[in-house]
């Protein structure tokens, strides 16, 4: 009697998966930054067909072998991999995290692909060293409040949209925050992440309060240094990464 394991062995080494559908995967990346006080995404235009000098946001195909030992790349790493090829930013530099998979029957035209998006969180210091890859005829960081009826590629506009309704949601219980301030900032430049993102203005008062509970509970410390204002030097802190 033939044992369970040999039973298995036999069956996947007749498996054919070209017998069955099997759509493509891809990952597509939408990277925030904080500009002139204004939350902006970064899009590329699009070299080639479909959708040709159109806006897309930076993304790619997860690199796939044709055999069932050549699975190829895990999301996270294919993410990671054009977020670099894209951005020409260091994975460890951003932050990155899946958002949401979007796979309606017939967002390509060239095929059946679903597609993994991740949310990217760039430092305004780092946005300007931000650059197009290869594949892309340029890059640019666009207004986030200019998209909301700008004819993106694919289904993009409606990427853009989930991205920005997650991070308004994040904000208050999370650290996003700090991911879009320098490594040091003063209390009104965090205030100031909070008012953009949010679209709404942040009570002071209020605010400073909120800070003050940060620093009672060690996320952020005092850092070196001061910043010049156009009042009198200003404190500066910095996250307590763990």
């Amino acid at each position: 009697m033939a044992r369970a394991g040999d039973e298995e062995k036999a069956f996947l080494a007749n498996y054919k998966p070209k017998d069955y559908p099997r759509p493509s995967v891809a990952v597509d990346l939408v990277v925030f930054t904080i500009v002139d006080a204004q939350l902006r995404v970064l899009l590329v235009k699009r070299k080639e067909h479909p959708f040709k000098n159109a806006w897309a946001l930076p993304g790619g195909f997860v690199r796939v072998g044709e055999t069932a030992d050549a699975q190829g790349e895990d999301l996270d790493a294919a993410a990671q991999r054009e977020l670099h090829e894209e951005t020409g930013l260091s994975p460890d530099r951003v932050f990155l995290e899946q958002l949401y998979t979007f796979g309606k029957s017939g967002r390509d035209p060239r095929m059946r692909v679903i597609s993994v998006a991740y949310i990217a969180l760039v430092r305004p210091d780092l946005a300007p060293i931000v650059r197009a890859g290869g594949d892309a005829a340029d890059v640019q960081w666009f207004v986030v409040d200019g998209l909301k009826k700008a004819d993106l590629a694919f289904d993009h506009r409606d990427v853009v949209q989930l991205a920005l309704e997650r991070i308004r949601g994040k904000l208050d219980y999370s650290n996003l925050a700090f991911d879009l301030v320098p490594l040091t900032f003063t209390i009104p430049e965090l205030r100031t992440v909070f008012a953009i993102v949010l679209d709404k203005v942040q009570d002071p008062g209020n605010f400073r309060r909120r800070f003050n509970r940060m620093l009672e509970d060690g996320l952020i410390e005092k850092a070196p240094g001061k910043r010049i204002t156009t009042s009198k030097p200003a404190t500066v802190y910095r996250y307590k990464r763990g």
